[in-house]
């Protein structure tokens, strides 16, 4: 059964029965002719009436299909449809909406953009319960109750009433406190109204259809000087007849029951060709669409837009206008780009239940597979990497090298021409002028270029843009999978090292991740720190040293790796720990006498962080055997490992001892 009946005789009519069926909303549509149904688009949402009815004959169809509001959209000149129209309406009871052809454009239209209409009350109040912001109340002091047994709508109602004692207790009563009773007698000026908006930080006016003698047409102006959307009681005015955007704001409260729709669109490189056919419908259905000035201009966007991509921006909105919503992002919306975060804070409202709807992605052409397919190569095989927007090069050198050195194929997006002289200078410093760099310049517009570089070439680049790359590099090298580097790679000097057996036994133990965060302890040379920092450019080591020698030679043994996932902390333990992110594991080789304070530490950062230690005195092994006392852990182990190395002598091998190491492993235990 039919809610809605429109009545198309104009092409704005036609226009409101697509953007029902756009909306989901089965409709009764009624056109005079066979031609009037042949120019219409077949949809199963809107059910066709062919022939001209009399007063009686639409009386009886509203009566049959359940009407419960009214769309003239016939001609201007079709006066006599109209009248039959307006009077079988009255005769049913139906909320009768005339839709004038030409009320479009000029201030009206700015005014009316933001006008909604309900039924009722209670259409009211559920549209309330999905905003935020102070709500103007101007409908008196009668329905108040209604309004205020919501809390949520209640705590953000400022109610305009008659300074009778009443009233006043009515307001009381109903808990709204006294610096939200706005207590006057009327009539107001649209400048009083504005006014009351600015002083109280109003964000939506609620009236009733009252007309001129209620002072409708001053709330009106200065709702829509102050920017803010009108809800309104009653059957629009219709004595000059509604703009086609009145027409759908009238409709909202009267569309069948369904989530609103939010689209999350990828619009691939920019050019509107980059769409697919079901993003391209998901965004023509949208009432209000999001995004960058940018994409916005490309997609030729005429709905109402913003060019807002942040979620902060657009959920309050969100919150303040109904009807369907697209977001559109460039490239891929699974591949950098900001639908994941927006799609994780819709979600959040969406369960708090501030928003309601349901939240669909619509993925774009990605730069990587557009680029592959410029210069005919594929991509399966590449490394996927990304510098845009993060930072000066010696934030991403180090693990962007780190990748090229290890992959035969990488992909990069970057923020600018910049950049990509800074690569090339990279690539040159570290002897790596074999490289190729393929370079898509604004991809999809009319000034795309597309070239095969090499590392020296990108210093002459000069145009700034939007650059996205393949690096090949035939000279790759697989990358480490595990640790075991002898004990003369490293600068030592006359500072203690932990040895390439016990290294090899104490980072297993350790049980590290990829995204580990670590903390070497009393770092000595730095080997353990290296060790672990090369497994994974993902893996983040903190080497904590107190010696300033130690400190030089760690510093040494980083550069000649070329590691840029290590920082060097020079303090003493615990201490210098305070400011440092909290641990996943924690390697400590030397304590200096503060082993249980460090632990302590440690336990305070991250309860369930994984410790391995070390000892080669026999009181630090008593205080090994401590810590199950002192600390609440799980796992406790200590292994006492011995190891006996060879040494030539002549024509012999002799075997040679090395001092033996207690290696105690732990964790944090918050079962």
């Amino acid at each position: 059964m039919s809610k809605i009946l429109v009545f198309a005789g104009t092409t704005e009519g036609r226009e409101i029965s697509e953007w029902l069926c756009e909306k989901g909303t089965e409709h009764d549509l009624c056109v005079a002719t066979e031609y009037g149904e042949q120019v219409l688009n077949e949809d199963p949402r809107a059910h066709v009436h062919t022939g001209r009815l009399n007063e009686e004959g639409i009386a009886a169809f509203m009566e049959k299909e359940g009407t419960q509001v009214v769309v003239d959209a016939t001609h201007p000149y079709a006066k006599e449809a109209t009248e039959n129209i307006r009077k079988a309406a009255e005769e049913k009871g139906v909320t009768y909406l005339r839709l004038d052809r030409n009320k479009v454009g000029g201030e009206k239209d700015i005014i009316s953009a933001k006008k909604f209409f309900f039924p009722d009350t209670a259409a009211c109040i559920k549209a309330l319960a999905e905003t935020k912001g102070n709500i103007l109340l101007t409908t008196g002091s009668k329905e108040l109750p209604e309004y205020c047994a919501e809390d949520a709508i209640r705590d953000r109602i400022y109610a305009r009433v008659l300074p009778g004692k009443e009233s006043v207790e009515i307001c009381e009563n109903n808990q709204i406190p006294g610096k939200r009773i706005i207590a006057m007698q009327g009539p107001f000026s649209e400048a009083m109204n504005l006014a009351i908006i600015q002083d109280h930080d109003i964000q939506i006016m609620v009236t009733k259809q009252s007309g001129r003698s209620g002072g409708f047409e001053e709330k009106e102006t200065a709702a829509a000087k102050a920017d803010i959307p009108l809800y309104i009681i009653g059957v629009p005015d219709n004595s000059e007849g509604l703009s086609p955007e009145e027409v759908r704001g009238a409709l909202f409260a009267f569309l069948d029951a369904r989530p609103r729709k939010i689209s999350l669109i990828g619009c691939g490189m920019g050019h509107p060709e980059n769409l697919t056919v079901e993003a391209w419908q998901a965004l023509e259905s949208a009432d209000l669409v999001f995004g960058a000035k940018r994409l916005l201009e490309d997609c030729k966007v005429t709905k109402e837009s913003y060019p807002y991509y942040f979620a902060k921006d657009i959920i309050p909105v969100m919150q303040e206008k109904p009807g369907d919503v697209a977001i559109l992002f460039s490239g891929d919306s699974g591949f950098y780009s900001g639908a994941t975060k927006m799609y994780g804070a819709l979600t959040e409202e969406l369960n708090n239940g501030t928003l309601t709807g349901e939240v669909k992605v619509f993925p774009g052409i990605s730069s990587v597979s557009n680029l592959a397919s410029l210069f005919g190569i594929s991509w399966e095989n590449a490394y996927l990497f990304s510098i845009h927007g993060r930072g000066k090069a010696d934030q991403w050198r180090g693990r962007l090298l780190h990748t090229i050195k290890t992959n035969e194929k990488t992909f990069l997006l970057v923020s600018g021409v910049d950049d990509l002289k800074a690569i090339g200078r990279m690539l040159l410093e570290e002897g790596m002028d074999n490289c190729r760099i393929l370079s898509g310049y604004q991809m999809s517009y009319p000034e795309q270029e597309l070239k095969d570089l090499s590392p020296a070439d990108c210093e002459g680049l000069e145009k700034d843009g939007l650059y996205a790359l393949f690096i090949l590099n035939d000279k790759a090298e697989k990358p480490f999978v595990t640790h075991g580097l002898p004990d003369a790679s490293f600068i030592r000097a006359k500072v203690p090292m932990t040895k390439e057996e016990v290294r090899t036994a104490s980072i297993s133990k350790l049980g590290l991740r990829s995204d580990s965060v670590v903390y070497d302890v009393g770092s000595g040379t730095g080997s353990i720190a290296v060790e672990i920092a090369r497994i994974s450019p993902d893996i983040q080591v903190y080497a904590i040293e107190r010696k300033e020698e130690a400190v030089e030679l760690i510093r040494q043994n980083v550069e000649q790796f070329s590691l840029s996932n290590v920082e060097i902390v020079q303090a003493y333990a615990p201490e210098g720990l305070e400011g440092l992110p909290a641990p996943t594991h924690v390697f400590i080789g030397g304590s200096g006498g503060n082993l249980n304070e460090i632990i302590q530490a440690i336990f305070d950062k991250n309860p369930k962080a994984g410790i391995v230690a070390n000892a080669v005195s026999h009181e630090t092994f008593e205080e090994f055997l401590q810590i199950e006392k002192n600390f609440n852990v799980a796992d406790f182990d200590i292994v006492m490992m011995s190891v006996t190395r060879t040494r030539k002598v002549g024509n012999y091998h002799m075997l040679q001892a090395e001092n033996p190491v207690w290696i105690c492993s732990f964790k944090g235990n918050t079962e």
